[in-house]
């Protein structure tokens, strides 16, 4: 009895080793790694807060207020892209006025607003309702226009009243760039979903590699909206060819032979807009199928990234998603929780 206990060094060393990683194993049984990817502005960091909101604290009173800040600088940057966006494609304004209320805010530095002076309000306002900065927006594709754009010009009376608190749907809307890698608990209670935010960007991508390891699922995001746009870091590139070229890097990768990949083709609102005046033809000249129509629109570009995906060892599972709307992702995310569940337990050998 005595000479079983007295175990030498190196055995010592062993047992530890032994316990650990059943520590480990346990921990990990108890954990799903879930790595968002996609390129830039395809919805990432919108999925996180609406995950957030579903499952995880929400958002105080104060930490809307926080928001405020962001939601201002959003508003100076659309205007100014704008206006910039006047001037590279030679468009007139409509009010000869308005040149000089463009001229006031294109210096304003969006980095140091907190909140919106009055003169800017009133500048804002009358540049936005300008039918040639209307014309501007309309050609939108051919300049890089942040999607909320629209949401916050159209409606900044509400947002610079008195009182202005952001409300959750100002929050989703907010546009700041992933620069980082960033981790997110969420206590499912039978397990614990720990999802990773990445920066989309070419220049961000260097850093994914970072995060590879122990991956359960993939879940990548691809904008629908995106199929008539080009790059911030190209304009010879258009968006949606990137995706799908990004979308086979990651799936053809050793990192994730073991990880399920999901397919969230979000922005199905977006697309609905913009269907009705950009043809998918034009982009992508092998869809025959119906103009102005975003079903058959949908129907192809999913197509695309199942081609891509031919051949995989893993099943895909696609998913159409619009991450500003809180009721779809809930539905999405809780369809595909026993998908994510059931190949976390399989890699355990659990099932």
């Amino acid at each position: 009895m005595y000479k079983c206990c007295n175990l030498s060094p190196e055995e010592q060393i062993c047992k530890e080793i032994d316990k650990q990683l059943k520590m480990d194993k346990k921990k990990f049984k108890q954990e799903v790694k879930l790595l968002l990817l996609g390129t830039g502005e395809s919805g990432k960091s919108t999925f996180i807060k609406q995950m957030r909101i579903i499952h995880g604290k929400g958002y105080s009173e104060s930490d809307r207020k926080g928001f405020t800040k962001l939601v201002c600088q959003n508003i100076i940057t659309a205007i100014q892209t704008l206006i910039e966006a006047m001037r590279t494609l030679e468009i007139d304004y409509l009010d000869d006025q308005n040149i000089s209320y463009a001229d006031k805010l294109s210096p304003v530095d969006s980095t140091e607003v907190h909140t919106l002076e009055f003169w800017q309000v009133d500048a804002i306002k009358r540049v936005w309702s300008d039918l040639g900065v209307q014309k501007c927006y309309d050609l939108r594709r051919e300049f890089q226009l942040s999607d909320s754009a629209k949401y916050y010009l159209s409606d900044i009376d509400r947002i610079t009243a008195p009182g202005y608190i952001p409300t959750l749907q100002d929050i989703l809307r907010v546009r700041v760039p992933t620069t980082a890698i960033v981790e997110y608990p969420f206590d499912m209670k039978e397990v614990i979903f720990r999802m990773v935010d990445v920066g989309g960007q070419r220049s961000q991508r260097k850093k994914w590699i970072h995060c590879f390891e122990d991956v359960t699922s993939v879940i990548f995001l691809a904008a629908l909206n995106e199929y008539d746009q080009v790059l911030y870091e190209s304009e010879k590139d258009n968006r949606m060819v990137e995706s799908l070229f990004l979308f086979k890097t990651i799936i053809s990768s050793i990192w994730f032979k073991k990880s399920s990949t999901i397919l969230f083709l979000n922005k199905t609102d977006l697309l609905q807009e913009k269907i009705k005046t950009s043809h998918l033809a034009t982009y992508f000249p092998k869809y025959n199928g119906p103009q102005c129509n975003a079903e058959s629109a949908k129907k192809f570009i999913h197509q695309m990234y199942l081609t891509v995906h031919k051949g995989q060892e893993k099943p895909l599972y696609t998913h159409f998603t619009c991450a500003t709307d809180t009721e779809n992702i809930q539905f999405v995310f809780e369809s595909v929780k026993d998908t994510i569940l059931e190949e976390h337990y399989k890699n355990f050998g659990v099932l």
